[in-house]
């Protein structure tokens, strides 16, 4: 799971380039073939090892070998790397600054919309030609997870694993409460409905919604935006920022009765170890509802190798679809909303061969490659397919695939984003210390106009 992390502005990355081989690098185009480069944060021994291995091991004799039976002499070469998230940014920035680089790049999500803004990207269509439309995978990620990819409607890359929000809850306290099960609530009201009933139970915090700034990123990904999207809005839409609208004081709304209402812990948003610790209480049977995403099941409660775990998981915990805040209110007009994030691939738009880099990234995002990459874990990845192959021995997993991608949206993949964040984590957190609503939306606002460039860049 990637969470926050400080913007690095590439479009005023400094015009001095580290000496890296051109696209395309290696075996000169010709009559003896072509050479196609991959480059991902990723190395053997060290950073995503897996994922070098996997390139390296599958994905390159296999490509190359397909491309051979096809007539085509390709040689694909991997360019690893091990270094922190955004020293890997900065490096693909410069490359593609100096029109070099990898022909194939590994992205996060969320930087897509900067590097397209900078003009280091370009859309599929451009690069790849028709081949891209009619690739047989778009019809297996569906729409919302393509979004992923997606810049001002434009497609730039092909999305790798994902995720999804939900909210878990305990299926014993919600009996000794005397509330139903399964429980899928229907808008924000029974969600706090649900917390009435929890909190007559001693020593039981009814709700977990992640808030403040200790929490950093967790706060905005597991709380506020799966909210905001519940109102029918983004925190970014048509080229504005959310401001101190109706639909960011109906969230900050919502947290007030949290943790004015005594039905979540305010410390717990306040504590440097405050979500670990929301974690064990969970656990320990301690919290009755808790927002967060499928990393939640899969890495911290599992069984066997969760750092929180429970020996009865998949007796106990129960799964339920973010609400809107009432049926229809949702983006899109939805009943139920959620959250994601992942990663993705890229073409270089300054490739030699974009046509057939094209057919290397296609062929990664293949439901064998997909599987392949995989190597036996159980993990939502953006293909519906292969989901539905190898989750359905693990029924939460399979729900996220299933219910969760086809109604999530993603975070705004542009550079100051990480800073709005902030903005937004500063306002839950003066929620719960007991700031009223006005105020709290007002001085978001401010913050907000500060960074994007004045108030004809926010929506009220």
């Amino acid at each position: 799971m990637r969470l926050f992390r400080r913007p690095v502005l590439i479009a005023t990355l400094t015009t001095a380039v580290l000496a890296l081989p051109a696209c395309g690098s290696g075996a000169p185009a010709g009559e003896e073939g072509i050479t196609l480069t991959i480059t991902a944060n990723a190395i053997s021994g060290g950073k995503n090892a897996a994922g070098a291995e996997w390139i390296k091991q599958w994905v390159i004799p296999r490509f190359e070998a397909a491309q051979k039976a096809a007539g085509h002499e390709v040689r694909v070469l991997f360019q690893p790397n091990g270094v922190g998230d955004e020293q890997y940014k900065t490096k693909v920035a410069l490359d593609l600054k100096s029109r070099t680089g990898a022909d194939v790049i590994d992205l996060d999500g969320i930087w897509v919309g900067e590097f397209a803004q900078a003009g280091y990207l370009k859309p599929l269509t451009e690069l790849g030609g028709t081949a891209v439309e009619t690739w047989e995978g778009w019809k297996q990620i569906p729409q919302a997870v393509q979004g992923l990819g997606i810049f001002e409607g434009k497609k730039y890359g092909l999305p790798q694993g994902t995720d999804g929000r939900v909210l878990y809850y305990n299926r014993e306290l919600f009996g000794r409460a005397g509330l139903p099960e399964p429980w899928q609530p229907r808008s924000w009201q029974e969600i706090l409905d649900a917390g009435a009933a929890l909190k007559r139970l001693p020593g039981v915090t009814p709700i977990q919604i992640n808030a403040g700034t200790a929490m950093g990123e967790a706060t905005t990904m597991q709380g506020a935006l799966p909210l905001l999207a519940g109102t029918g809005t983004e925190i970014y839409t048509g080229g504005r920022w959310a401001g101190s609208s109706q639909a960011v004081k109906d969230v900050l709304e919502f947290y007030r009765q949290i943790y004015s209402g005594g039905l979540g812990d305010p410390k717990l948003q306040q504590e440097a170890k405050g979500r670990d610790k929301s974690f064990a209480e969970f656990a320990d049977g301690r919290i009755g509802i808790l927002a967060e995403g499928d990393y939640f099941w899969r890495s911290v409660i599992d069984p066997k190798t969760g750092v929180a775990p429970m020996a009865e998981r998949d007796r106990v915990v129960g799964y339920a679809r973010i609400p809107a805040r009432r049926p229809g209110a949702g983006v899109r007009g939805q009943d139920f909303v959620s959250l994601s994030g992942g990663a993705v691939r890229v073409l270089n738009p300054f490739s030699k061969h974009p046509r057939q880099a094209w057919e290397l990234l296609s062929f990664m995002h293949s439901a064998e490659a997909v599987k392949a990459e995989l190597a036996g874990a159980a993990r939502v990845t953006s293909r519906s397919d292969v989901n539905a192959e190898v989750l359905a021995a693990d029924p939460m997993l399979r729900f996220v695939s299933e219910e969760i991608l086809p109604i999530t949206v993603y975070r705004p993949g542009l550079a100051v984003y990480p800073q709005v964040s902030a903005a937004l984590q500063e306002a839950t957190a003066d929620i719960v210390s007991g700031r009223p609503v006005q105020e709290a939306a007002a001085a978001y606002r401010a913050k907000v106009e500060g960074l994007v460039g004045g108030s004809g860049n926010v929506a009220d």
